[in-house]
This record gives C-alpha cells, structure tokens and sequence, in this order.
C-alpha cells in the first residue's frame, strides 16, 4: 500500500528540487520534516512537515522552534533576508498565518490543496504543469526518486566543477611581479622605503594623482613599503587568492583583483589627506575577501557555513589593527572589501540568475563612477 500524505510529500519535495532549483539542507536533530534551500528563490527555505499536529500548543511549538532555527542559520549565514515557506501536510490545526513576511504557514492535505494554495499560485507559476504525471503507483515513486536522485548528481557534479583542484596560475603570476617590482626598486632606486623611489614606481601619491596620474590608482597595488609590507601581503595573496583562483576562475578572479584594486585606491583619494602616499596590494586583497564572502554566503552548501565564520573574524581583526595603527590605510582595506563583493555578484557563477549578475554589474559601475566623481571632479 502507498501512503497517500507520504506521496503527496514526495511530489512536492520533487517539484521544488527539479523545478524550483531548491537543494536540501541537513539540520540537526530535525525529524518528520524536510528543509529546501534556494537563496534565488522567493522563499528562501521551504519545509516539508509531515509530522501530525494535535492542537494549537503542539504548532505553535513547531513554530517557536522554526524561529529558533532560523536565527542560527541567519547567524551562521549572514542571510538577515532570509524568509521561510512552512507546508504542513498533516494537522488537525487550523494554520494561521501572523502577517509576518519572514514566516509563512499553509495547511495542505491533497494535491489540489498544493496547487491551488494562494502563496504556491503566486510565486511558483509552474507547478500545475509539473504535477502532471503519466505514472502512478510503485512506478511513479520510482519516477520521482531517480529524478530527485539526478538533480542531487548535477548539483554534485557543478560543486566538484567549483572545487575542483586547479594549479593557481594567476595567483603565482601577480605574486611573481610584485616581487620582481619590490627587487627593481632596489636595483634601480634607492628601495622600498624611499619616497621618491615609490612615487617613481607607481605609488598612489595624491598630488600626482589627482593631477591626472589615473594609472597609479592600479600601479600602486603592485608597489611596497617594505619586506615586512610585502612579505604579509603576498603570503595573504597566496592563502586567499588560491581559494579565489578554485572558485571563481582565472578570467573572474583577474577582474575581482584588478577593480578591488581600483576601489581600493580610489577610497584613499577620497578618504586620505592631500599629501598621502599610498601602496600596496591591500586592498586588492581585502576585495578577494569580500570575494570570499559573497560566495561562503551565497554557495555556502558547497563549502559550508564554516567559511562564513572564519572569514568575518579575519575582515574584523584586519580592518581594527588598522585603525589602531599608524600608517596603514584603511580606506584602501575598506574600498577594496566593498568592492571585492559587489564585483564579484556582478561577474557571478554559471547558476546565478541574469538578474543578480545586472544588478551586480549596474552597482559595481555607479560605485566607481561615483568614487571617480568625488576623487577628480567634485
């Protein structure tokens, strides 16, 4: 015998999975329910609750615990937008919604309540079309259980495709020339420490930059102050940067770095006094954090929540110690962190939706436009 709410409970996790590009998430100690992640979509997480609800005390446990979960994942994610989509499948409960957008509940007990529920009709416009099916009994739960098996494949295959194991060329290469700029300046100035020998390298010196000198805003990212300077910077490049080069590829991983670097320097000509004199791959480096960032929240079941909670201590700590300590510039560390994640929703991955990557994109140029407006033109 086929159980009917179990069946029902099947489609629906199949509907989401292969319609709705919605992929389970593992949460602890949870029984009698099914969590479906889709950061795209118009609910952020849907559950599945097939457990049976007696009374009103019993659902309005369930729902203080839901509350309760969810506060840990938006700690873990950052995700503070993050609404909920609760179907209940069994309950002798009337299901009352309390108009709040970040919880909605519905009550469904057949097919034709699904479909025609007033939230599924409104934000997921195929789901009459995809509930028809040819099949029924042993052989259409055989149908949904190796459709829901394939997506699971796809999913796997596009997490090994992001982490897949690649030789980090251009992490290399920019680590490369900011060695061979810091030998030259020894060998044909007077070294690291030497104004003059900076500003002839391409140091962000604001007289000369705002004088029309717009190439130092680029230059000096490859430019140091010192062993010390240089030595921190690029261990931090390869630590960081490889991790960028896996995620996002060569071509993004460039045009991260490369605007980074230009936001970066463009905070300090606005945020800096006139005579500053600035360099360094720093703020190139925080935009790779902020790189890192959009994807441990965005892409966090690829590599988990963990990237989330080591990466936001790294970007505190850094950003406090420079603004505790003379000399370092932090416009450039703030720049740069902002501008890492904005470019990076901007030049996105291959499963991001058109709209992310043009609201991405419109963002990244009105901020550099502006930051162009404030620097040389206001």
């Amino acid at each position: 015998m086929i159980d009917e709410k179990e069946l029902l409970s099947m489609k629906i996790i199949h509907y989401f999975i292969t319609s709705e590009n919605y992929n389970p998430i593992i949460i602890k100690g949870i029984t009698d329910e099914v969590w479906l992640e889709n950061r795209n979509g118009p609910y952020s997480i849907i559950r599945i609750v097939t457990k049976h609800i007696h009374n009103k005390e019993q659902y309005d446990f369930d729902k203080v615990k839901t509350k309760h979960i969810a506060r840990q994942i938006k700690r873990k994610t950052l995700d503070l937008s993050m609404n909920i989509l609760s179907i209940y499948l069994d309950s002798n409960q009337t299901i009352e919604n309390d108009n709040n957008k970040k919880y909605t509940d519905i009550l469904v007990s057949s097919e034709e309540d699904f479909k025609d529920n007033i939230f599924i009709s409104k934000f997921f416009k195929k789901v009459k079309e995809k509930f028809k099916f040819d099949e029924d009994g042993f052989d259409l739960i055989s149908k949904l259980t190796s459709e829901i098996a394939i997506e699971n494949i796809k999913e796997n295959e596009k997490r090994e495709k992001i982490m897949k194991n690649k030789k980090p060329v251009i992490t290399f290469s920019l680590i490369i020339i900011n060695i061979i700029i810091f030998i030259l300046m020894y060998i044909l100035g007077n070294g690291s420490l030497s104004n003059e020998t900076l500003v002839k390298f391409g140091a962000n010196y604001l007289p000369f930059t705002k004088a029309g000198e717009y190439y130092r805003l680029i230059t000096s990212a490859f430019v140091h102050i010192g062993l010390a300077h240089i030595v921190l910077n690029m261990y931090s490049l390869f630590v960081i940067g490889t991790n960028i080069e896996y995620f996002y590829g060569k071509v993004k991983y460039i045009i991260i770095y490369l605007y980074s670097a230009l936001i970066g320097s463009l905070f300090t000509v606005v945020l800096s006094s006139s005579n500053t004199l600035a360099a360094g791959a720093s703020g190139a480096i925080f935009g790779l954090l902020g790189a890192i960032l959009y994807f441990g929240y965005h892409y966090r079941g690829y590599v988990g929540n963990a990237i989330i909670s080591q990466i936001v201590p790294i970007v505190l700590i850094n950003l406090c110690f420079g603004f505790i300590t003379p000399g370092i510039g932090n416009a450039a560390h703030i720049g740069g962190l902002i501008g890492g994640y904005i470019i990076s929703m901007a030049v996105g991955f291959d499963n991001d939706k058109d709209q992310a990557k043009i609201h991405g994109t419109i963002i990244s140029i009105l901020l550099l436009a502006f930051l162009i407006y404030i620097s040389f033109f206001r």
